[in-house]
């Protein structure tokens, strides 16, 4: 009986290790078409607010068939623009200010970066509604947290489209000028700690 018990457990481990090593198949890389994706982010303060566009640099969104696996997208922290403002010396000015050490610290870390840890599809999600929760780490300044939002992920022809409205509260990446969480008496010059991004990624296969 032990040398049957012996020689199953042998099968087990053999069955095993060659699942292991089966290659992964129909694995897709989608690269991030960074001239067609667009990223809008908007920041409010009590006498109003501000919106523009930023870049990305580059990225990939990986499927393994229909399953989506992976999501790696860097962002071009100096491409950062402002939208409403018409006068060219204040627009310019509160660049200059956004990619200073008050926000951004453009110059000390010219990237951020978004990496997923999960995706879970949303049940009976309506065809124009997100059909998936997205989980993954946000790089800001050198700093990493979790966030988690909702998204629309679609094939349109030959391309990956990725939707998403998301809110981030900025002070958890180190931003706290003008935050009413951190300095008192700021009246109508307090900025709000979240900000909103909107974003609609587009990717191929080259």
């Amino acid at each position: 009986m032990k040398r049957i018990g012996f020689f199953i457990l042998m099968g087990l481990i053999f069955i095993n290790k060659v699942d292991a090593e089966q290659p992964v198949k129909n694995v897709k890389a989608f690269n991030v078409q960074t001239k067609e994706s667009k990223v809008f982010w908007t920041g409010k303060k009590v006498s109003g607010k501000h919106t523009g566009e930023i870049s990305l640099k580059d990225g990939e969104i990986v499927l393994n068939g229909n399953k989506f696996v992976s999501a790696n997208i860097n962002i071009d922290m100096s491409s950062i623009i402002c939208s409403d403002i018409t006068n060219e010396q204040w627009n310019k000015k509160l660049i200059g200010h956004l990619k200073s050490d008050d926000f951004f610290s453009v110059e000390k870390f010219p990237e951020s970066n978004f990496k997923t840890t999960q995706f879970t599809k949303i049940q009976n999600a309506k065809p124009d509604e997100a059909n998936y929760t997205v989980k993954g780490i946000l790089s800001i300044k050198g700093i990493s947290h979790e966030i988690t939002f909702p998204a629309k992920l679609e094939m349109r022809n030959d391309a990956l489209w990725v939707d998403a409205l998301l809110s981030v509260d900025r002070t958890k990446w180190d931003i706290k000028y003008g935050s009413g969480s951190f300095f008192d008496d700021l009246g109508d010059n307090m900025i709000h700690d979240m900000f909103e991004i909107k974003f609609q990624l587009v990717s191929r296969i080259n």
